[in-house]
């Protein structure tokens, strides 16, 4: 059997609750054509880059599955049909990651702003101070004084 992520979308209007149970539905048809589903992640409520049937988020989940490529045919055959489901999207791999997906990893590799060591400009106290003979002065009038 061949091993594949599959992630999909579904709409930002129904409940966690319902994306639990498609889960278990499509986990229902892989095992009766003879596959497993391994891990399964629940990315949550993510917005969308643009609009996919008048939806501005959907709920993303991946599931890693070790199936025929029959038994995967027909969930996506059934997964046309369900209005609940905007996109989906399967892949198949050498193997499956042991650990979370990038998507569930904390992003703590890259530096805050205030965590920055000054960045590529030099900081306002250590730049040099303009001389007054660099550039002519405005004339001040009374008004402005």
């Amino acid at each position: 059997m061949a091993l594949y992520e599959h992630v999909f979308l579904a709409r930002q209007d129904i409940s966690g609750q319902q994306v639990e149970t498609l889960v278990e539905q499509y986990r229902g048809v892989i095992e009766a054509n003879g596959g497993k589903v391994g891990k399964v992640e629940n990315w949550g409520l993510k917005t969308l880059t643009y609009r996919i049937k008048k939806n501005r988020k959907a709920y993303y989940t991946l599931m890693n599955i070790d199936a025929p490529s029959a038994a995967v045919d027909e969930m996506e055959r059934q997964m046309r049909f369900n209005e609940d489901i905007l996109r989906y999207m399967t892949i198949r791999v050498e193997e499956h990651d042991e650990g979370q997906s990038a998507m569930m990893q904390k992003r703590d590799d890259r530096p805050r702003r205030g965590d920055r060591d000054g960045g590529d400009r030099p900081r306002r106290e250590d730049r040099p101070r303009r001389e007054d003979d660099d550039r002519p002065r405005r004339p001040r009038t009374e008004e402005a004084a």
